[in-house]
């Protein structure tokens, strides 16, 4: 039987997946993310990630909103610039305890039958 603060601390961590979900539910995001990753720890910049892509300079800008709001990305600004680096491993922590959780609770399943 699964014990109710083991779903409970579930639930609490699928919420915090949330903006983590939504954030990469977008093909235009995902790309962003790869072109992010390419660029290495020294980032991105707008108009280097336009060039890259077929989305207008507003719409990078939405879609770095939401992946910064997310905690996917964080913006370094140098000079009068801002260049966008990856900042993934506390998302993916989160994701991983999720994981971990779930395959708990499908254990505890399986072992009941």
């Amino acid at each position: 039987m699964i014990d109710k603060a083991e779903i409970k601390r579930t639930l609490k961590t699928f919420n915090a997946c949330v903006p983590f979900f939504i954030a990469m539910s977008d093909e235009y995001r995902q790309q962003l993310i790869m072109d992010i990753a390419e660029a290495g720890k020294e980032g991105i910049n707008v108009s280097n990630l336009s060039a890259k892509s077929k989305l207008s300079r507003p719409a990078i800008s939405h879609h770095l909103k939401v992946l910064k709001d997310s905690g996917l990305i964080k913006p370094l600004k140098v000079g009068t610039q801002i260049f966008y680096q990856l900042n993934l491993s506390e998302n993916f922590k989160t994701v991983s305890e999720l994981i971990n959780s779930m395959e708990n609770i499908l254990k505890k399943i399986n072992e009941a039958k």
